[in-house]
């Protein structure tokens, strides 16, 4: 095992030019650029899907609450499978349960090509989009344990900061793919079909990588499924930020997955048009943006300070987009909606991810998945339906309320210094 800057196990930063913990250290590493590369076509294609599907779902059936049932049978599973896939990931290869995964995600897309190429019912497309998120939640605490496995310790925020950049760089790509394509009467079906093919380059980025050696999982019975649980309840740090991220999806980030009938709602923006699908691209170039910044602008304070910076300004950018007058103002202060939700989310996981050991990461990341995508389509199960009858904007004060209270709760410093101190305890 060498600890050079090619090397797939990255024992040492020896070799590595830039600052630790910042993105360009963390891109320096050959294995994490590969699947980096891989893991930015397959989510741009993710994302085409996410911005198309919503639309050709509400466009058929005109409903908020029919649209929510959707996002559910795709993020729902993280809720049940996320303890599963956890376990799943500290155990067997990774590499051949992730290629596995990214199989049944390509599979079940190309379901959802066909199904929407026949205007088939709407329970079918359900079906098909549960197989992707069953596939997803099997597939994430795996990969998210890969990605920060194939950096040092010192590189973790700036492959978190990268791999947010890829989720939001995706976000802004693949809406500028669909509003072109448009254009050119592409359909829904194609667009899923394109999806389909995307998942190719992870597979051929898994393949062409080394995966670094774990010691094995030497747990055994029921104790490998509450394993993650024991450690949120004697690490104090750890259950604040679950808790404060699953709040923080619950009742703050229902409005990602209703942005057709919001903005149409709250905007009068149509979402066939391609107003609606530049400003979805704008959040989605804020949401990249504040992701990244926090390894290479903000590399040098520390992420217990970004997390309260980023719950602040978006409270402060929601309630602007909530009270929008015009569809430019919206246009700006989504970007500042974008930029702060991944701001605050990437600090949230640095601070979660560095108090992990490599073997048991898998595990409780699983914890922050469920958190974080698992409670996101119960809160538009909860909200689409009230929004179909009341309007929407009542949901996005709500959302800006919610962070103003985390900006106070989630106040990491404060947990850890009261945690050494033995009269609190």
């Amino acid at each position: 095992m060498t600890d050079t800057t090619d090397s797939s196990t990255p024992t040492s930063r020896r070799h590595n030019p830039h600052k630790a913990g910042s993105a360009r250290a963390a891109f320096h590493v050959r294995d994490f650029r590969r699947i980096w590369y891989g893991s930015f076509a397959s989510n741009i294609g993710t994302w085409i899907q996410n911005v198309v599907l919503p639309i050709y779902v509400y466009t058929r059936t005109g409903r908020a609450s029919v649209v929510a049932l959707l996002i559910f049978a795709q993020l729902g599973p993280i809720l049940l499978l996320s303890i599963p896939g956890g376990v799943i990931a500290d155990r067997v290869d990774r590499k051949k349960w992730l290629i596995s995964m990214q199989a049944v995600q390509l599979s079940c897309s190309l379901l959802l090509a066909l199904f929407a190429a026949n205007s088939s019912p709407i329970w079918m497309l359900f079906l098909a989009q549960l197989g992707v998120g069953v596939g997803n939640a099997l597939n994430i605490p795996a990969w998210s344990a890969l990605l920060t496995s194939l950096v040092p310790h010192a590189d973790l925020a700036g492959a978190i900061s990268l791999n947010s950049t890829v989720i939001n760089g995706s976000r802004v790509a693949g809406p500028i793919i669909v509003a072109v394509l448009s254009q050119w009467d592409v359909t829904a079906a194609q667009f899923f079909a394109l999806n389909a093919v995307t998942y190719v380059f992870v597979i051929i980025a898994l393949i062409g990588v080394q995966v670094p050696y774990l010691s094995p999982d030497t747990t055994t019975g029921w104790r490998r499924f509450t394993f993650a649980f024991r450690i949120a309840q004697q690490r104090p740090v750890v259950s604040r930020l679950v808790l404060s991220l699953a709040s923080f999806s619950l009742l703050s980030l229902p409005y990602v997955g209703l942005f057709p009938a919001i903005v149409e709602l709250n905007l009068g923006i149509q979402v066939q048009g391609s107003a609606y699908k530049w400003l979805y691209a704008t959040w989605g170039l804020g949401a990249c943006l504040g992701g990244l910044s926090v390894a290479t602008v903000f590399v040098d304070i520390d992420n217990r300070k970004l997390i309260r910076y980023g719950f602040a300004g978006f409270a402060v950018s929601m309630m602007g987009f909530a009270f929008a007058p015009s569809v430019r103002f919206a246009f700006i202060s989504v970007f500042f909606l974008g930029a702060a939700y991944f701001f605050t989310t990437t600090s949230m996981q640095t601070v979660f991810v560095s108090g992990l050991t490599p073997e048991i990461r898998g595990r409780v990341m699983a914890l922050w998945f469920m958190a974080f995508g698992g409670t996101v389509p119960i809160g538009n199960l909860i909200f689409g339906p009230l929004i179909d009858r009341y309007g929407s904007q009542w949901l996005l004060i709500m959302g800006s309320l919610w962070a103003g209270v985390l900006w106070w709760w989630c106040d990491i410093e404060r947990i850890e210094r009261d945690d050494s101190n033995p009269a609190v305890l």
